[in-house]
């Protein structure tokens, strides 16, 4: 894909949304385009986040064809209002705004996905784990919001153990995430132990970088997932990879250019040549869950 023809991150989103809404009503591009009178063409250049005037009567007849709900309308709509007025935009919500599910619906599309964390990912936590990151966090929040959130976590990690083309993931994890202590040490001790046992997934490949290993580069560079989308039946790239920086408190951040992702590459590298290996990161876990149980 030529380099001014790259889909921007809103775009992307845009685009993976609609396209996912008219696969769920089992419609053709070309039958979804002559519906709304738009060309075939017009319409794959929307759902691949192609450069094209951004209309937003487009987006709004395809939600009403796809009978989108009102709400996740509204948003489909604000979306390429706000791709059409800022396309270049890498900054985005943050916690405390969904910003379109934007990470999710790149997690849900991925083919494989590196990552760097230094506390159990989302992908791989229990539910009692994710129940007292989540309420830590969400201080203000009901018992119900609470475990709505937790139940979505949850959903989200059948793309990892799904038999049909799972995720392919690689965690790199800091030895700190085993010891801090995240809802208790029997929490701990099952979160560990399941974690154990989920990287004997053929498509899981767990390391755990220790403290040993000092800091990579010499910096604190923090956590980060890359994400891989795969190639289609010509060998061209379904989308174009990007590097997910969580904003934690502020803004998220998504990596686009191809030599900054690359160097998301490197430093992942760099990672990896000083993590343990999978079997003693195996054993890593376990006795530490056996430490928690004591």
């Amino acid at each position: 894909m030529p380099e001014d023809e790259s889909p921007t991150l809103l775009r992307r989103q845009l685009g993976r949304f609609l396209r996912e809404q008219r696969e769920i009503r089992g419609l053709t591009i070309a039958i979804a385009a002559q519906e709304v009178q738009l060309s075939p063409a017009a319409l794959q250049r929307l759902e691949t986040g192609r450069p094209q005037k951004l209309r937003k009567q487009d987006v709004r007849a395809l939600c009403e064809l796809y009978e989108v709900e009102p709400e996740e309308m509204d948003k489909a709509i604000d979306l390429a209002a706000q791709a059409a007025k800022n396309p270049d935009i890498t900054a985005l919500g943050g916690l405390f705004s969904n910003a379109f599910n934007m990470y999710i619906g790149m997690e849900q599309s991925a083919r494989s996905l590196i990552t760097y964390h230094e506390q159990i990912p989302g992908l791989l936590q229990t539910a009692d784990y994710a129940n007292a990151l989540i309420s830590a966090f969400y201080r203000d929040a009901s018992r119900d919001e609470i475990a709505r959130r937790v139940d979505i976590r949850k959903k989200r990690q059948v793309i990892v153990t799904r038999k049909a083309r799972p995720l392919a993931m690689e965690v790199l994890l800091h030895e700190s995430a085993l010891h801090r202590v995240i809802g208790g040490p029997r929490v701990m001790a099952t979160q560990l132990r399941e974690l154990a046992e989920i990287s004997k997934l053929p498509n899981v490949t767990l390391r755990v970088h220790p403290y040993s290993a000092g800091m990579t580069w010499g910096i604190l560079h923090g956590p980060f997932v890359i994400l891989d989308f795969g190639t289609d039946r010509k060998g061209k790239e379904i989308e174009p990879p990007v590097v997910y920086v969580e904003g934690r408190v502020s803004s998220d951040l998504y990596v686009e250019k191809r030599e900054e992702v690359q160097r998301y590459h490197e430093l992942a590298d760099a990672v990896r040549a000083d993590a343990l290996d999978e079997i003693r990161t195996r054993d890593l876990l376990r006795r530490v869950a056996r430490e928690f149980e004591a």
